[in-house]
């Protein structure tokens, strides 16, 4: 049986599009993630893991924030984000930032003794959540923290008013991510994971908006849509006649002065390693 590549096995794919609609995502969420990061401690000389790093927006952040007397380790599987965020800290003059190639699924971090590790939706794409939160626990110092950013209620993903393409849009997009292993809402079960895993979780907050046509915000839902609808036909997931009809439901949404969009429901857990 021919087995998927590390590249074509992504829900979403490694395409150039995809790559720039992660950028549209982290500058969206980019004042959350800076806040939590401030909050929790984050600061000169600190060395980070980035769980999943993807095109390297948030290593190129972090390794600003911790300046040359720290360190980020940017940990990814697919070579092709690797290479794209290689190129980021460099014309960014980071070089205080490893790239290291790998599935963690597969391969150990080690005892590398990091003061933090910041993990924003992979958890809910890895087959083994607990295993990913073990081999993080495994590179953390006694006292370290563990940061994540991952869904807990995915069917908040709602338009207003209603559109009955878009809400079977929504199904779909959850289908498929269990269809490849993941869980959507993944979130619910990592407080008890973490604490089975030797850690004492601090704080979780619910991070979720609503907003209209005119906010920045709706931005990510439309880039979003877009791309997952190309990558469901690619899959052979969908018509497209299907995708036809969400494009349209959408197009009536942006038109509609008087639409709101609620974002999926994420959990920002904070958790410190015994």
């Amino acid at each position: 049986m021919k087995m998927a590549s590390k590249e074509t096995d992504y829900v979403l794919g490694t395409h150039d599009e995809e790559v720039a609609r992660l950028g549209l995502q982290h500058r969206v969420w980019r004042p959350v993630v800076t806040e939590c990061w401030q909050r929790v401690g984050i600061t000169h000389g600190w060395r980070v893991i980035d769980v999943g790093a993807g095109p390297g927006y948030a290593a190129a952040d972090l390794a600003e924030i911790v300046g040359p007397t720290g360190a980020v380790l940017a940990i990814e599987r697919s070579a092709r984000f690797l290479e794209a965020a290689r190129e980021r800290c460099e014309r960014r003059g980071l070089g205080n930032v490893e790239f290291r190639e790998a599935d963690l699924m597969d391969h150990s971090l080690g005892r590398i003794g990091f003061d933090a590790a910041w993990c924003r939706w992979v958890a809910s794409f890895v087959s083994s959540p607990k295993k990913l939160i073990e081999n993080i626990a495994g590179a953390l110092r006694p006292g370290g923290l563990a940061i994540f950013h991952e869904y807990s209620d995915y069917e908040t993903f709602r338009f207003m008013p209603i559109r009955p393409a878009l809400e079977m849009f929504c199904v779909e997009v959850m289908e498929s991510w269990r269809a490849s292993g993941g869980e959507p809402n993944v979130a619910r079960f990592l407080p008890q994971l973490l604490a089975d895993a030797g850690f004492r979780v601090c704080e979780i907050k619910p991070r979720v908006r609503t907003v209209s046509t005119r906010d920045y915000t709706w931005s990510w839902p439309k880039a979003f849509i877009e791309i997952n609808l190309a990558r469901l036909q690619e899959l052979g997931r969908v018509t497209p006649e299907w995708s036809a009809d969400v494009h349209r439901a959408f197009a009536q949404a942006e038109a509609d002065a008087g639409s709101w969009f609620t974002t999926p429901m994420f959990l920002e857990i904070v958790a410190r390693r015994d």
